[in-house]
């Protein structure tokens, strides 16, 4: 423990992660950053102190941790608009290439919750469709969608050949988005999560909630995304209302 020019205590691990930042700034993103042992040795201290730092650096999105790989000086930040878009339009708005892998998909009964979302008695089937998300080929969220299995009757058998499903919904049900609501919390990944995502358990995840109506104001689906919190940030426009209070 040192202190710093105001007196403040400074642990070791702090100025170990000034140094590392110090050196990945001069390394071009996605190069690797020296194993822990390498880091310890430069900086003689100890793996444990290196390990904090390193996933200090991890959590703030300066470095990237591939499961099985390593460690990276972080990409440029994907963006997601806070607007009711698909991952196609928002991955090819960033001159990436979009794809998604079906996980799975099911039916199950809706709990009281569940069906409040979607506008179905409690107990009535709803259809899960779990995918990952891909950019470029990295995979970037996991995502789990709801819906009422009433409503769109076959829609199972629809995403075999259409695997867009806003474009299914529309062309086939004649449903179109109109508005959702958005929840954004953060979380830590499991297990499941972190081998999907390609990166450590532990690591911090951005946990996206959106509620989704028709042009008529009726529930249509409610989906659950997880996103690599390294990879990702949101961007909203925000408009100053007409009116005013005093």
């Amino acid at each position: 423990m040192t202190t710093d020019v105001s007196g403040a205590r400074v642990p070791k691990y702090y100025r170990i992660k000034q140094r590392l930042l110090a050196m990945t700034e001069a390394l071009q993103p996605g190069a690797a950053v020296p194993a822990e042992r390498v880091l310890a040795e430069l900086f003689d201290t100890s793996r444990t102190t290196v390990r904090q730092a390193l996933q200090e650096l991890v959590g703030e999105g300066r470095l990237d941790r591939i499961q099985g790989k390593g460690t990276f000086v972080a990409q440029p930040k994907l963006y997601r608009t806070l607007q009711l878009t698909s991952h196609t339009e928002d991955m090819r708005a960033q001159g990436l290439s979009p794809a998604s892998q079906v996980l799975d998909v099911g039916e199950a009964p809706a709990d009281e919750r569940l069906a409040g979302l979607l506008g179905v008695a409690a107990g009535e089937r709803v259809l899960r469709i779990e995918r990952l998300r891909l950019a470029s080929g990295e995979p970037m969220a996991i995502e789990t969608t709801h819906l009422s299995a009433r409503r769109f009757p076959g829609l199972r058998g629809v995403l075999a050949s259409c695997p867009s499903l806003y474009t299914a919904l529309a062309e086939v049900y004649g449903v179109r988005l109109s508005s959702a609501d958005e929840t954004i919390e953060t979380s830590l990944s499991t297990p499941r999560e972190a081998a999907l995502l390609a990166t450590d358990v532990g690591l911090p995840m951005l946990l996206m909630s959106r509620h989704s109506r028709d042009a008529q104001g009726a529930p249509v689906e409610w989906v659950r995304s997880v996103y690599r919190g390294s990879r990702y940030k949101f961007v909203a426009t925000l408009r100053r209302p007409a009116v005013w209070g005093a």
